[in-house]
């Protein structure tokens, strides 16, 4: 039986616990000089408030569509080893794995961002001329170990506090831990659609909006960093929710 959805009574509102502050960013693709700036505004704020314990979390889609996914995983690559940020896995991420193991879908890639990725690397896709085999293998020689292994250990979702981070978003009447891959990496409708509670407050991109959305249950930052050159980074700290 499916659990009934109740709306959130107006008076809650999503808390983290005291003293941590979350700074959240989603679909970077590929756009490593805004990753840049909203990385320097992080620390910026850090330095000046000083909050007794932040956490970044990056909600996936870090390849395709820009001009630079190599210096985007660098970047990410870089900021991991920090120590207190939460890297999770996007459908773009989950597109390539599904390339690398059937390169009959290498077209259906390149459709979406994937040349984009390939030359970023050196390499100059040409689906009339190229095997995509070899070219895939190829990509993967040319690939710092780093970004492999950062691509390989990416999260599916992460909870905090009353807040549930994914890609997507999740599946409405299934419990958060049962939550399907699928859809975590690729909800669209019927997620976006619901307004009713979802066990805890959702913070998501996925779905390209003008400007961030910050909803009653759930929260959509994917601003199209690509087509738009916004990038959205949103602070929460207690109940206190900000996206710039």
């Amino acid at each position: 039986m499916v659990p009934l959805l109740r709306p959130r009574p107006p008076r809650t509102k999503p808390t983290l616990p005291d003293g941590l502050r979350i700074y959240a960013m989603s679909d970077i693709h590929g756009c490593a000089h805004l990753l840049e700036q909203m990385l320097q505004v992080i620390d910026a704020d850090l330095i000046n408030s000083r909050p007794p314990y932040a956490l970044e979390i990056f909600m996936g889609d870090y390849i395709d569509r820009g001009p630079d996914t190599r210096s985007t995983l660098d970047l990410l690559v870089e900021r991991s080893r920090r120590g207190n940020a939460i890297f999770l896995k996007g459908n773009h991420e989950a597109i390539l794995v599904d390339v690398m193991e059937d390169p009959s879908r290498f077209d259906d890639w390149l459709r979406v961002g994937g040349a984009q990725t390939l030359m970023s690397y050196g390499l100059t896709p040409n689906s009339q001329k190229d095997d995509p085999a070899a070219l895939l293998r190829r990509l993967l020689q040319v690939m710092p170990t780093e970004h492999v292994e950062f691509l390989d250990n990416l999260r599916l979702s992460f909870t905090c506090g009353d807040f549930f981070f994914a890609h997507a978003g999740v599946r409405p009447g299934v419990p958060l831990a049962e939550q399907r891959e699928a859809d975590l990496l690729w909800i669209r409708d019927e997620f976006l659609q619901c307004e009713n509670d979802f066990g805890k407050y959702v913070v998501h991109g996925h779905t390209p909006v003008r400007t961030a959305e910050l909803l009653a249950n759930r929260a959509n930052i994917d601003t199209g960093a690509y087509a738009t050159g916004n990038l959205t980074l949103m602070s929460i700290q207690g109940a206190s929710m900000l996206a710039i």
